[in-house]
């Protein structure tokens, strides 16, 4: 077979060449496309723990107003320092789910890594050939 790929002419080659190339490109299209799709589906999934996060915070908010109206009706009853602390809590919680939606949003885990990391050794394994 090295025989073979040895008598072949220049234009055999060239259109061999264009053949991988075009082959290389749909690949890494592809590649690109399935991690753009998985990389939409995390950004989605963050977005809703952010919605998710802000909808608890909403209620915490609800809760810890309604604990200052104990206070201020019942001035310091047990149920007003009840309420506080359901409110503090509940706001934790909307706290932390919003903050876990920013770390997933951040655009280092967005960065389409498997493709640039494909376009790099392509671009090598070309410039080897070249060589």
């Amino acid at each position: 077979m090295a025989q073979l790929q040895e008598n072949r002419s220049v234009g055999e080659l060239l259109r061999d060449l264009a053949n991988d190339v075009t082959a290389l490109i749909r690949q890494e299209l592809t590649l690109a496309r399935t991690e753009a799709q998985e990389k939409l589906h995390q950004t989605i999934t963050a977005v809703v723990a952010m919605v998710a996060g802000a909808l608890i915070a909403f209620a915490a908010l609800i809760v810890l107003l309604d604990a200052l109206v104990y206070g201020l009706t019942e001035a310091g009853m047990p149920r007003w320092l009840a309420a506080l602390i359901v409110g503090g809590v509940v706001a934790i919680i909307g706290f932390v789910l919003v903050r876990k939606g920013q770390k997933e949003l951040s655009a280092t885990r967005l960065a389409p890594e498997r493709t640039a990391a494909n376009v790099r050794k392509d671009i090598n394994l070309v410039k080897e050939q070249a060589s």
